[in-house]
């Protein structure tokens, strides 16, 4: 990239513009507490890893869909698994019927997640999962696969969800009860400290938290107050906190106030410094948040669905403007159903032109020092440690969330914001003000029917080739590691090498464990 940079009219772009004497310009970039970014010149080093989030049908239509991603720019993988997948249930188990393959792809065993990975270099490509309860067993599929090929796993790049907490306030994918989750949080960052340095462990998630409803500052305030509990499980497992922060990522929401965005992020980012710093972090880049975001999916709409371009676009310049270090833009027709292959190139564009048109990656923190910007940055770190203050009082977040508080609190916003588009105080354009006749003919993609029968099948063919005794003989060392201290991660990686499937391991530990029921 060229060091000189300048705008359409000539006028040469400094690589950062320091203070004018605003109480709140506080620090540089790249500096703690980090408001103004995590990086000294942010975009004009690198532009942030442009994902795509795919996933849907088998593990052979999901690969496809990766490879056209690849072809038109992405530099990161985001996969989305189907409901099954996400609470522990092999495809052909009674619970998974009519739900196999339509919200995200199906992964029963180590044969999909070879078919899912086919022909990627798993050493170069970023892969981000979106998965929780058995993030885990995910995790130990694609370690066996990239030992199949060949790759050094110690090299691997990429992000596991693995956020319970949120599952229990927000989402709902939970397995097990608070604390055994803990545990295997816990089990998955200690192994990767030590086998896969590269690889974040766990990305605390204030997205859902979002779009269950939540405003900015309680999704900030909610997800920062996880963060503290998972570092302090952490630390209570052994784990170096300068060790960890630097494998902590988050991911956050972008909604349709840009401003109010961009000031979110700034102030989350110094909130968290100071977080960290308290827990008793030295290294500076362990006090970093680095963070994902994807653009706000409840905000789209069904009416007038093109509408959704401009508003996609608004919450990635958001995202950009306010440092984040990856970026999912929606499709626009995701208030009708699954991304077709247009919509999810549409919204890849969408990031490339905010990246080389838009000018916003030319310098780092643009919005510094606007009067408006560093007073709502200051506002929001004030509400926001508010919040977790309150939270810390009531006993932290897993307590919160276990007497329901978290629950709580998301459903009134929620509920505050539905009247207010009801009552047109809020307007959404389209919906409650310049709607129009419409007839729309966006086409809306659809999963085959045949997906289940398909991964009914392929599960058959997996248990006849594989070796009943060794199956046994896995399953019984995890049930024994899960009624001990040992590390979970060894013997999960050694039970997908032997064909387990994720029911099959999912349901060893609910013998265990028990299940979460709220």
């Amino acid at each position: 990239m060229s060091e000189t940079r300048k705008n359409d009219s000539g006028i040469e772009i400094k690589k950062v513009y320091e203070g004018t004497g605003k109480p709140n310009e506080t620090s540089l970039p790249g500096t703690y507490p980090f408001t103004r970014g995590i990086q000294e010149d942010m975009y004009r080093g690198k532009l942030w890893t442009m994902r795509q989030y795919a996933g849907f049908s088998t593990a052979e239509e999901s690969n496809k869909r990766y490879k056209f991603l690849l072809e038109q720019g992405v530099t990161g993988l985001s996969v989305a698994f189907d409901l099954p997948t996400q609470i522990g249930y092999d495809s052909d188990h009674a619970l998974s019927e009519g739900e196999v393959g339509k919200v995200g792809v199906a992964i029963d065993s180590i044969d999909d997640m070879e078919i899912l990975m086919d022909g990627i270099d798993l050493e170069k490509v970023s892969t981000s999962m979106t998965i929780n309860a058995t993030a885990f067993i995910l995790l130990a599929l694609y370690v066996a696969v990239a030992k199949r090929k060949g790759a050094d796993i110690a090299k691997l790049n990429g992000t596991i969800q693995n956020d319970i907490l949120k599952e229990y306030a927000a989402r709902g994918t939970y397995i097990y009860p608070p604390q055994p989750s803990m545990r295997i949080i816990t089990d998955i960052m200690e192994w990767c400290s030590k086998e896969m340095p590269k690889w974040n462990t766990i990305s605390i998630s204030g997205y859902h938290i979002r779009e269950a409803g939540s405003t900015a500052v309680q999704e900030v305030a909610f997800t920062l107050s996880n963060g503290k509990s998972y570092v302090k499980a952490a630390i209570e497992k052994g784990i170096d906190i300068n060790t960890l922060g630097k494998r902590l990522s988050f991911f956050f929401n972008a909604h349709n106030n840009l401003f109010e965005e961009v000031a979110k992020f700034r102030a989350a980012r110094k909130i968290w410094a100071n977080i960290m710093k308290e827990l008793g972090a030295t290294d500076p880049k362990a006090m970093m948040l680095r963070f994902h975001t994807q653009t706000g999916g409840s905000t789209l709409t069904q009416q007038q669905p093109l509408n959704n371009i401009s508003r996609v676009t608004i919450q990635a310049l958001a995202a950009v403007l306010g440092g984040t270090q990856s970026l999912h833009t929606n499709g626009y027709d995701e208030a009708l159903g699954l991304p077709t292959q247009e919509a999810a190139q549409v919204a890849l564009r969408s990031q490339q032109i905010i990246a080389f048109e838009s000018g916003a990656a030319d310098t780092a923190d643009p919005l510094g020092g606007s009067f408006y910007v560093e007073a709502l940055t200051t506002e929001m770190e004030t509400e926001i440690n508010t919040l977790i203050n309150y939270i810390d009082q009531k006993g932290g977040s897993v307590k919160f969330i276990e007497e329901g508080h978290m629950q709580e609190q998301i459903a009134q916003s929620a509920y505050q914001y539905q009247r207010a588009i009801e009552e047109k105080e809020k307007i959404i354009v389209g919906v409650n003000q310049f709607t129009a006749q419409e007839n729309s003919k966006t086409p809306v993609f659809k999963i085959d029917e045949q997906v289940q029968t398909s991964q009914i099948e392929k599960l058959n063919q997996l248990k006849k080739k594989r070796d009943a005794n060794n199956v046994a003989s896995c399953l019984n060392a995890i049930e024994k590691a899960a009624r001990s201290k040992e590390n979970l991660m060894p013997v999960v990686i050694e039970a997908v090498e032997h064909y387990c499937t994720l029911g099959e391991i999912s349901d060893t530990l609910r013998k265990v464990f028990g299940e979460h029921r709220q």
